[in-house]
């Protein structure tokens, strides 16, 4: 397993843009599938975007429909890091961001990863 840790989060207001990064400790960061996940208040940790282990399709990229487009996930390998940015953030985007990791190529499931990080906070204010 990997461990993870988020960071990059803060207040931030409506239609402004965040990056969230997640460094990952561990050799074998480039064989996993790294995914963003949020979980508002009140409601279930919902999956956001994932991208493939680096060994297939060169990192293939899925996203939810919340993120309609606005939410891009990126990865280095060499610095062992996934990100996520974020644009045109909305105050329903509020939510705790949790990046995990998971053995799968395809992955939308919280049930499909194996390593959480601890959450980084990202509230939007209107």
């Amino acid at each position: 397993q990997v461990q993870l840790v988020e960071s990059g989060g803060g207040l931030v207001q409506a239609g402004g843009s965040l990056r969230l990064s997640c460094a990952a400790s561990g050799r074998t960061f480039s064989s996993y599938s790294m995914g963003w996940f949020r979980q508002a208040p009140g409601k279930e940790r919902e999956w956001v975007a994932q991208i493939s282990w680096s060994g297939w399709s060169s990192g293939s990229t899925y996203s939810a429909d919340a993120a309609g487009g606005r939410f891009t996930i990126s990865r280095d390998n060499a610095k062992h890091t996934v990100y996520l940015q974020m644009h045109s953030l909305k105050p329903a985007d509020t939510a705790v961001y949790y990046c995990a990791a998971s053995p799968l190529k395809t992955a939308t499931a919280s049930t499909m990863y194996t390593s959480w990080g601890q959450g980084t906070q990202v509230p939007v204010s209107s």
